[in-house]
C-alpha cells in the first residue's frame, strides 16, 4: 500500500509506539488523524510533527464508542476520506495473579485493548470499503503468544485482538481492505506509566538490564513496513520473534520458561 498522500487514523498517538507512527506517516507524506485519551500527549505529538493540517488530533476515551463515532465522523470531515486504520492505543494491567486482580481491572483491560479495537473497526471498515486500496493493522502484544504471569487479563486482550484481527483478515480475502496483526515484544516506550501499572523499581531495572527492546520508532517503522507490503503478520525484537517459534513447537516449555523468568515480578 502506498505511503504518501493517503490518509490514515492511528490510535493512541499521543505517546510511545502510536506517536512514532503517526511522525513517520507524516513524514512520508500521509495525512494523519490520531486520537488518544492524553491531551498533553497530542499536543506533543502535534509539536513534534509540525505538519499543519496534514495532522488533527483528538481527546477521545477509545471506550467510548459514541466519541469514537464522532472522532470518524471528524476525521472524515477534516481529511476527505480514511485509507487505513492503524490501532496502537493499549495499557496493560497490575502485575499481579489473577487471584488479586478485581473484575473491574480486568474489564478495564478488555474495554481498552479488545474492545476498543473492535469499536474503531466497526467504525471505520464501511469507508475503508469503499476505498481502491485500503488497510487496517492491529497491535496485537507478544504477550498474546504465550502467557505472562502476573498479565493474565492483558494477554487476553491481546490474544482476542489476535484472533479477531485474523479473522477479518479472512473475511476480507479477495477485498479492496489488506489486514496486519502485529505482535511486538518489549518496546522502550512508558506503557507501564501510562497505565499506572509501573513495575516495582527493582524488578524493573534488573529486567531491563537483561532484555533488549526495541526502539519506538524502529517498532513504528515495522508497522508501517508491514501494512506496505500488506503482510499477514509483523512480529518486533528478537524476544518476540524467538517465543513465537517456540509457543508453536514447545507450548509448555514456553509457558514455564516465562513462568521462571517473571517470577520476581510476583514475590
Amino acid at each position: 500500500m502506498q505511503i504518501s498522500g493517503k490518509v490514515f487514523v492511528v490510535t493512541g498517538g499521543g505517546n510511545g509506539i502510536g506517536r512514532e507512527v503517526v511522525l513517520a506517516l507524516l513524514g512520508r507524506g500521509a495525512r494523519v488523524a490520531t486520537f488518544d485519551i492524553s491531551e498533553d500527549g497530542l499536543a506533543e505529538t502535534g509539536r513534534l510533527a509540525d505538519a499543519g493540517d496534514r495532522l488533527t488530533t483528538h481527546r477521545v476515551d477509545i471506550t467510548d464508542r459514541a466519541a469514537v463515532e464522532a472522532f470518524r465522523d471528524a476525521a472524515v470531515a477534516a481529511h476527505g476520506h480514511v485509507d487505513g486504520l492503524l490501532n496502537v492505543a493499549g495499557i496493560i494491567q497490575r502485575f499481579v495473579r489473577i487471584n488479586d486482580l478485581s473484575h473491574e481491572e480486568i474489564a478495564r483491560v478488555m474495554d481498552v485493548n479488545f474492545w476498543g479495537v473492535v469499536t474503531t473497526t466497526k467504525a471505520f471498515l464501511p469507508h475503508l470499503l469503499e476505498r481502491p486500496s485500503a488497510a487496517v493493522v492491529n497491535v496485537a502484544s507478544m504477550g498474546a503468544l504465550a502467557p505472562v504471569p502476573g498479565q493474565a487479563a492483558y494477554g487476553a486482550s491481546k490474544a482476542a485482538v489476535k484472533l479477531f484481527t485474523e479473522a477479518l483478515y479472512a473475511e476480507l480475502r479477495g477485498s479492496s481492505v489488506a489486514v496486519t496483526v502485529v505482535f511486538p515484544g518489549g518496546v522502550a516506550t512508558n506503557i507501564a506509566h501510562n497505565s499506572g501499572a509501573t513495575v516495582p523499581g527493582h524488578v524493573a531495572s534488573s529486567q531491563s538490564a537483561r532484555m533488549t527492546t526495541t526502539a519506538p520508532a524502529d517498532a513504528a517503522a515495522q508497522i508501517i513496513g508491514g501494512m506496505e507490503k500488506g503482510a499477514y503478520r509483523v512480529t518486533i525484537g528478537k524476544d518476540a520473534q524467538g517465543l513465537d517459534r517456540l509457543s508453536r513447537i514447545a507450548p509448555r516449555r514456553a509457558t514455564e520458561m516465562i513462568a521462571d523468568k517473571m517470577k520476581a515480578l510476583l514475590s
